[in-house]
């Protein structure tokens, strides 16, 4: 092969180079932006985040920023743990505000004790206790635990009477709902955990039942009423009339001191006399004349006479007849 004289020569463009190391840079960048967003990852503060190595778990994190392996070496997954989460039994809320919801009867109808049927509907409120148990302990957890609750919820209601149920034994099968799931949950270990179990309604199916039930409770407020309003009526007569008593048993507790008073006085009189009346009872029985003839003729002026023979004589200075008339 010969040299061709009409060839022109190769000439290679200056820029060239450059934009070789634009593009390289340009690559080197953006690798180490995906690098960058693949190492790092935050949490906040309702989560908690499971790290798996090559699919193991090989840890958690809680809130804040936090570095992984990058390139899928590591996946992260954040679980709601600090988010109170609800399950609605026998309705369903169909606006934001709850103010309008559709029944579903096949969860809310159930028998109890005494065979009858009730409409009961129930508010289940549960979160996420063990997120790594949550997640990779069972496929559904949820539908496990719903299905839980209402196999609790029956069990418990089907052992009460249909009076419980729908007048004063909500509260009480509340506590054997919850107390029998956190039980089971124990066992199954799916990483949710029960927080509250509240009973929305409770009504017989037919509006006859319905309306018989009302009355009854009805009737219970009713009495409970007129218990009040007797036990306030006692109260407020009781001190009154305790009251009264202690001043009517006061009364008579002077009465009667007085009374012994005055019999300690008369029998201390009727002794002094007596001491006089032995010391002299000649001049007693003299005292107790005058004071007789005293007491009978309070108005009559007399003149006793003690002279002659220490005999007493009464003589008037003036007539009975004369005081009469000048009366």
């Amino acid at each position: 092969m010969g040299f061709n004289p009409h060839s022109r020569p190769i000439r290679i463009d200056p820029n060239a180079d450059k934009i070789k190391k634009i593009v390289l840079a340009t690559a080197v960048i953006l690798l180490a932006v995906i690098l960058a967003s693949t190492c790092w990852y935050t949490v906040n503060e309702k989560q908690q985040a499971v790290i798996t190595t090559f699919g193991k778990v090989t840890g958690t994190a809680g809130a804040g920023m936090h570095f992984k392996l990058p390139f899928g070496i590591q996946q992260v997954q954040k679980v709601d743990v600090n988010v109170y989460q609800k399950i609605e039994l026998g309705y369903r809320t169909d606006s934001a505000d709850g103010s309008s919801y559709s029944v579903v009867e096949k969860e809310s109808k159930m028998i109890t004790g005494d065979y009858n049927i009730v409409s009961v509907d129930f508010f289940i409120e549960y979160k996420v206790s063990d997120p790594v148990k949550y997640l990779y302990a069972s496929r559904q957890p949820e539908l496990i635990f719903k299905n839980l609750v209402q196999s609790q919820i029956r069990n418990v209601v089907g052992s009460s009477t249909v009076d419980s149920v729908l007048t004063d034994g909500k509260a009480e099968i509340q506590q054997k709902v919850k107390e029998l799931v956190a039980e089971v949950l124990t066992d199954y270990d799916i990483g949710l955990m029960l927080t509250d179990v509240k009973i929305q309604d409770s009504e017989p199916p037919t509006e006859s039942v319905i309306e018989a039930f009302k009355a009854v409770e009805t009737a219970k407020q009713y009495a409970e009423t007129a218990i009040n309003e007797a036990k306030a009526y006692q109260n407020a007569q009781l001190p009154r009339a305790q009251a009264e008593a202690d001043k009517l048993i006061q009364n008579a507790e002077y009465l009667k001191q007085n009374r012994i008073n005055e019999a300690t006085r008369q029998v201390a009189l009727f002794t002094a006399m007596y001491e006089q009346y032995a010391r002299n009872p000649g001049m007693t029985r003299t005292r107790m004349y005058y004071e007789a003839m005293t007491a009978v003729l309070p108005n009559v002026k007399l003149y006793i006479d003690t002279t002659e023979n220490g005999v007493s004589k009464l003589l008037p200075l003036e007539s009975f007849s004369a005081q009469k008339e000048g009366q």
